[in-house]
């Protein structure tokens, strides 16, 4: 089933209107993002960068569900951690001078 939002609504308004995220696990839960439905849909899945101890990272996440709260439309979406940059840094890796991170 393809997630529809506004189906009644021309191209010009149905291209306008936003929805909101809600990160429901991973490193960006909690937080909350607004995003615009392309052709009256959602994204099944999104990529958002965020800074993880001092370092950026992408991170890959799937909606779960959706539903309107007070006439707007919410997303939740899960982390997809394979698809991602990891959480954890890397303790391995070395600058270019030699000395150890």
């Amino acid at each position: 089933m393809e997630p529809r939002y506004g189906s009644g609504m021309t191209e010009a308004e149905r291209t306008s209107v936003e929805y909101i995220v809600e990160y429901i696990d991973g490193p960006l839960e909690g937080k909350t993002d607004r995003r615009v439905l392309v052709r009256g849909q959602y994204d099944q899945t999104l990529s958002a960068v965020a800074a993880v101890e001092g370092l950026e990272s992408l991170f890959r996440y799937i909606a779960v569900d959706s539903r309107e709260i007070a006439g707007e439309l919410h997303v939740r979406y899960r982390f997809d951690a394979p698809d991602s940059d990891p959480v954890e840094p890397d303790t391995d890796e070395e600058y270019r001078d030699g000395s150890r991170i």
